[in-house]
């Protein structure tokens, strides 16, 4: 028996070949969109995660807004849990002693949004900080509007809880911008 002879190997050149090309590139996954609109550049950076799409150029302040907000509710939560009858007194101007139940557990809740407060300051992951902004500015606004209520039914506004309304009103303020800065897609350049 004659063994059979190879026919010569031809080198192709996928280069000018555009089928090819494609069906390569298919392959490997480069160029392909997912679902947020994200280009792969690999199959290798699909499987690990596209970094590139947590990667966030931060708006100016982020960082010391998401500090202060966390020093903010851990003082507040520290003095609900440890002096509840002298915070109510100097908020609303009146009698706090049977209300001192109700002022602890308003300060183990904060010390809860406290901590995701300080965890959240140490990640980079965009909806993380999106979701703990959100988080606050809602707190805020529910207890904009719970202490709104007693205030006009009492008909008199204290001087330290207009102050603290005002507050209240800039913070929301405050964490709904950086809210909207951080969910804003980046420009391509």
């Amino acid at each position: 028996m004659a063994a059979k002879q190879q026919p010569p190997l031809i080198k192709k050149h996928s280069q000018s070949d555009l089928v090819s090309r494609l069906k390569t590139r298919k392959i490997l996954g480069v160029g392909g969109k997912d679902d947020d609109g994200e280009v792969h550049r690999s199959k290798i950076s699909q499987v690990l995660g596209n970094e590139m799409k947590f990667a966030m150029r931060e708006p100016l302040g982020l960082r010391i807004w998401q500090l202060m907000s966390a020093i903010i509710f851990s003082v507040v939560a520290i003095m609900a849990l440890s002096f509840p009858v002298p915070l109510y007194e100097a908020v609303f101007d009146e009698d706090g002693s049977s209300n001192k139940m109700s002022v602890r557990l308003y300060g183990g809740a904060l010390l809860s949004i406290s901590l995701i407060m300080w965890h959240a300051l140490y990640t980079a992951e965009k909806v993380i900080i999106q979701w703990t902004l959100l988080t606050e500015a809602c707190y805020f606004t529910v207890q904009f509007i719970v202490t709104t209520i007693p205030l006009f039914e009492k008909g008199a506004l204290p001087q330290g809880a207009s102050l603290l309304q005002l507050s209240r009103g800039l913070f929301i303020l405050i964490s709904v911008y950086f809210y909207y800065q951080v969910g804003r897609k980046p420009k391509k350049m």
